[in-house]
């Protein structure tokens, strides 16, 4: 993806020899308030790899602040470098600095390689730091409202389909059993649903079946997508749903955690070709953004969990969007995000009294 022509507002990159650090900070827009995206720190093949995720992500936050009624835009970071290896003091300290320098344009948070306590050294450098640990007034591991937005987005697409938003008898393949995995099959169980998963990490497995002794486990994706389930649930990284999943899905519902599902733009209208309903992932995962962003007004877990209770609602409206217009709701999510930032951004430009 070509920076200059990708539609971003600013994209900034990061770079400090003694610590090692190697960023970029990408803001896709401001149209709806500062940006806001998690901090990615990921072992990328070089920079190229790197900018293209940057880009991405961050035009994928702007579209799921704006369908979850925040006000704000869309920003994402990445740092180039192992996580297990390469994280010190150092490193996150001069990143925060880099992201204070912006002024509040870009608000950061937690994403894949960094955790709360990353977060809370990253914040002694910089005021635009969320996703805090609990002890220093943050909102703690926003996988818990990650997943029960996605549960609840399983569910409308349940009351779509079938009628009902019960997942009861139901079998929903989950293929990644980590943080926001293992809360969402807790939310399937207790829901009556028969569960499968995969996970790369046998301990991840072990913990859910350790908790859930009637959830079965297959050695991996290409086997649990060729498992007879009703419900598709990838929550591992993105490009999940490839040409070579799409065709072989015997779901009827796709919905899960992971960000970037689809592999390419074409997918969305295979699986409608196919009958499968997909959840778009920025909508049914917008459960995390919902609860840092609450970290900004003194954080409320019951507060935010009741905002994230939309997203059922927001969730029925796109499937329906998505039959009247004859789109896929990956399409129809699209636009329904678009027309958000272009009629509430452009109150922007309404001078008012100082």
């Amino acid at each position: 993806m070509d920076v200059l022509s990708s539609g971003h507002e600013q994209v900034v990159f990061c770079t400090d020899e003694e610590s090692g650090l190697r960023a970029i900070i990408a803001i896709h827009s401001t149209a709806l308030g500062p940006a806001l995206g998690g901090t990615r720190f990921y072992p990328y093949a070089g920079e190229e790899a790197a900018v293209t995720d940057a880009l991405r992500l961050s035009r994928a936050m702007s579209y799921k602040n704006s369908l979850a009624g925040l006000d704000l835009g869309g920003g994402k970071a990445v740092i180039i470098g192992d996580p297990r290896t390469g994280k010190t003091e150092a490193l996150l300290r001069a990143y925060g600095r880099f992201v204070e320098a912006l002024g509040g344009r870009y608000l950061t948070a937690c994403d894949v390689g960094t955790y709360n306590a990353d977060l809370d050294v990253v914040a002694r450098e910089t005021r635009f730091a969320h996703g805090r640990s609990e002890a220093y007034g943050g909102c703690g591991d926003s996988s818990v409202l990650t997943a029960y937005g996605v549960f609840l987005g399983m569910q409308a697409a349940a009351q779509h389909c079938w009628g009902s938003r019960s997942l009861a008898g139901r079998t929903v393949a989950v293929a990644g059993a980590g943080k926001v995995g293992s809360h969402l099959i807790g939310h399937l169980v207790d829901d009556g649903a028969d569960v499968v998963v995969t996970d790369v990490d046998p301990a991840a497995i072990e913990r859910v079946q350790a908790r859930h002794p009637q959830v079965k486990a297959v050695p991996d994706t290409a086997t649990l997508v060729r498992t007879p389930h009703d419900v598709y649930s990838p929550n591992a990284l993105g490009g999940a749903l490839d040409e070579q999943t799409v065709e072989v899905l015997p779901s009827r519902i796709v919905c899960g955690g992971a960000n970037n599902q689809l592999a390419t733009a074409a997918m969305g209208d295979r699986l409608v070709e196919r009958g499968i309903l997909y959840a778009p992932d920025y909508l049914v995962n917008a459960g995390g953004v919902i609860q840092v962003e609450d970290e900004r007004h003194g954080f409320s877990f019951a507060r935010a969990q009741s905002k994230a209770s939309g997203i059922f609602d927001v969730a029925l409206r796109v499937f329906r969007a998505a039959d009247d217009e004859g789109v896929s709701p990956a399409v129809a999510a699209d636009r329904l995000a678009e027309e958000r930032i272009r009629s509430v951004g452009r109150l922007a430009t309404i001078r008012l009294p100082r």
